[in-house]
């Protein structure tokens, strides 16, 4: 890690208060990976924050890089995706984006193609509707790009190369795939959305990708079983996601106001 006085191009993927008028901020940058920051008097000072240090906002930063806390002196706003912020679902699949590359991602360590992918994951978001699709395009290639590979191309007992074997089912063994000779019993996936997440780790845009309702679901267990396995508990903003795909399950009642708590901290 290079250390000094830098400007970086960052998104913030968390946010805490420190103290009686600081801010603990996490940030992605394109120049120097993930790093944790203070903004001192943050809460207090409109004219060097602005109100700009939110979750999920791309800043121009003005920042010491050094080991620990790094002190964050300015901070521009480059964009803070208006759109995400007047919908909730938006809100949800942006935090979840932003808790889940912080959960995964190294310190100190630049990584350009995930940089690359987050913003364009919240571009998306801010551009079109919510789609499901997209999260476990985002989810697939966040994965790829950190060295875990969903292990869909060989079978998990013997080897065998699986893209272009026959039959239209393989056999499940934890986030793994069987060939047909070593697979028998079992819960099984669709050898086409086996084919769906290939294509997902081929194409370098969102909204190209489309998993049917079948195939996004079983693409979803293999996925959250390869996220789930990198983890060292369970993420906040995963838990609201699974509350609001609950709540849009349960008809309408004008008598009753339901409310989310995700757990975290009141800013």
């Amino acid at each position: 890690m290079q250390t000094g006085h830098s400007q970086c191009d960052a998104i913030v993927i968390a946010v805490t208060d420190y103290r009686e008028a600081d801010l603990l901020v996490t940030f992605f940058s394109l120049e120097h990976g993930k790093l944790r920051g203070i903004a001192r008097n943050a809460r207090k000072s409109r004219k060097r924050f602005g109100g700009a240090l939110e979750l999920f906002a791309r800043l121009q930063l003005q920042v010491v890089v050094q080991e620990g806390l790094c002190p964050i002196s300015s901070a521009d706003i480059v964009t803070v995706f208006p759109r995400i912020r007047q919908d909730l679902a938006k809100i949800g699949h942006a935090g979840y984006a932003c808790e889940l590359t912080d959960r995964l991602l190294p310190e100190g360590m630049r990584n350009p193609r995930m940089f690359r992918l987050l913003v364009s994951y919240l571009d998306q978001l801010d551009q079109a509707a919510v789609n499901s699709s997209d999260r476990r395009f985002f989810e697939v290639n966040l994965l790829n790009i950190l060295g875990y590979r969903l292990p869909i191309d060989h079978c998990a007992e013997c080897g065998a190369l699986l893209e272009g074997a026959s039959g239209e089912h393989f056999a499940r063994r934890g986030d793994g795939l069987l060939c047909s000779a070593c697979g028998r019993g079992g819960r099984t996936i669709r050898a086409a959305t086996v084919a769906l997440l290939r294509r997902t780790m081929q194409t370098g845009r969102f909204g190209i990708v489309r998993f049917l309702p079948d195939e996004l679901a079983e693409a979803g267990e293999l996925v959250d079983g390869a996220i789930t396995a990198h983890l060292n508990r369970p993420l906040r903003s995963l838990a609201f996601l699974h509350e609001m795909t609950r709540l849009e399950r349960v008809p309408a009642t004008p008598a009753a106001a339901i409310m989310l708590d995700t757990g975290g901290e009141k800013r």
